[in-house]
């Protein structure tokens, strides 16, 4: 009970510092204050699994711990509650920026969300998907490390050896180029072949990408879960995998970093609406 109420102490100094650190960044050298910056509004797709909801607000902590002062809040597209309608009607008619916390550019970046957002009072911007991106890749490779990863140094087993990532799947052929491209970063990053396969929608199957790599003399296979969170996706591919498998990429620090720089270019950029929101 000592230990809980010391946690629960230590968790509210923190706040409380973090606020007060805030608050000072608002504040010139000569005692002006300076604008308030937009809102982040981090745009979740939503899940069943409530691990997927409490994966997302771990990551939320890491964002807000990195960017001390920044209003950071939370909008899912389905399934979960804060759903984005009501994120954005309480902000009001205050300025946000909406980032995606989808790994590639489908249907829900190119009309859900401008949609959502063009029916809103807040003044928003929409950044781009988070990958294709070298820091995704980061986070995609110290996962596969963690879970026991190494890349031969043998060129004689770098060639029996390949990476399935494994991600949702789209019918959008933006999407599955997004995915193509991590997965041309991600094989420059290990330095072996690394093949995208899907869940759902598009093709191949993981167990289809596995199954066509063991033909070609490539034995040794992990899977990289291209997930944010855990849900059915992940899980299924997960059970398809031969051997290693990452877990999803969660609240790692460089999809914070990731986070953080689409915000930050996106509220850089000039103020105009998105193609999507004209059109929304």
């Amino acid at each position: 009970m000592t230990a809980t109420h010391l946690d629960s102490t230590a968790d509210l100094m923190h706040r409380i510092g973090t606020s007060l650190a805030g608050q000072l960044g608002l504040v010139t050298l000569n005692g002006r204050r300076r604008p308030a910056p937009p809102a982040l509004v981090v745009v979740a797709h939503g899940s069943r699994d409530p691990r997927a909801l409490s994966t997302v607000r771990e990551l939320l902590d890491v964002v807000r711990a990195l960017r001390p002062g920044l209003p950071v809040h939370l909008g899912h597209i389905e399934l979960n509650a804060p759903l984005l309608p009501d994120t954005l009607a309480a902000l009001g008619t205050g300025e946000a920026v909406l980032v995606p916390l989808l790994l590639s550019r489908g249907h829900h970046v190119k009309r859900d969300i401008p949609r959502t957002a063009a029916r809103a009072a807040a003044r928003t911007r929409l950044a781009p998907a988070l990958g294709p991106h070298p820091l995704l890749v980061e986070a995609l490779h110290a996962r596969l490390a963690e879970a026991g990863w190494s890349t031969p140094a043998d060129h004689a087993a770098r060639r029996r050896s390949a990476v399935v990532l494994a991600a949702a799947g789209s019918r959008d052929p933006d999407s599955r180029a997004g995915t193509a491209r991590t997965a041309r970063l991600l094989a420059a990053r290990l330095g072996v072949a690394v093949v995208p396969a899907y869940a759902t929608t598009a093709s191949p199957t993981v167990p289809e990408a596995v199954a066509a790599l063991a033909a070609r003399g490539r034995d040794r296979v992990a899977v990289a879960s291209c997930f944010t969170a855990p849900g059915r996706f992940a899980t299924e591919c997960a059970q398809a995998a031969p051997g290693i498998v990452s877990a999803p990429l969660g609240a790692h620090e460089a999809m914070a970093r990731l986070l953080l720089h689409r915000y930050d270019e996106t509220a850089a950029a000039p103020a105009h609406p998105a193609p999507e929101l004209a059109s929304a």
